[in-house]
């Protein structure tokens, strides 16, 4: 009776194995598939995005006064980014310290937000700050850009308004704000 069983289960593992080399010899070859971002990657992406401060216009124009060689140049040519001048409110030293603090824990905030199962709480708590404490600034800017990257499903979920989407304001001269270019390859 033990031997009945024991040929059952060397004809199951002798079928499993057949279908296993078929498919090995038969199988369609795939095209590879495209890398998938890594969360790292998308956390870098976020760090280089949200977190490069713009240059003042003055800087701007002083660099693209430099004289190049273009035969020494190996590089391929890649499409020039579209430079945007903005206005923002400077910021004193501790004020500006405080909105880096602020804009260091939005970034990744944004980033574990887009994980399965975890909210963008930290991020929006942290952006709606920055916004109401430096509303001309820098900071207030990016953080408004954040708010508006976040998918529209989560907006009615942490009552975004239009108000805080709106980065029309940064794009016009107001009192007290200087000009700054933002390079922007979108």
């Amino acid at each position: 009776m033990n031997t009945f069983w024991l040929k059952i289960a060397a004809l199951a593992v002798v079928v499993v194995g057949l279908i296993i080399v078929v498919n090995k010899f038969t199988g369609s070859k795939s095209e590879p598939k495209p890398e998938s971002k890594t969360f790292r990657d998308v956390v870098e992406e976020d760090k280089q995005r949200f977190l490069t401060e713009p240059q003042a216009a003055k800087e701007q124009v002083r660099e693209q006064k430099r004289p190049t060689n273009k035969r020494t140049s190996a590089k391929p040519v890649q499409p020039p980014e579209k430079p945007t001048t903005l206005y923002f409110r400077p910021l004193s030293e501790i004020d500006k310290i405080e909105a880096e603090r602020l804009l260091n824990v939005a970034v990744p905030g944004r980033s574990i937000g887009r994980l399965p199962m975890t909210g963008f709480n930290l991020m929006v708590e942290s952006c709606r700050q920055i916004i109401s404490k430096w509303p001309d600034s820098w900071y207030a800017y990016r953080a408004k850009q954040m708010l508006a990257d976040m998918p529209t499903r989560f907006r009615p979920r942490y009552k975004i308004t239009e108000q805080e989407l709106d980065v029309s304001e940064f794009t016009k001269p107001r009192p007290g704000t200087k000009p700054f270019t933002i390079k922007d390859s979108r």
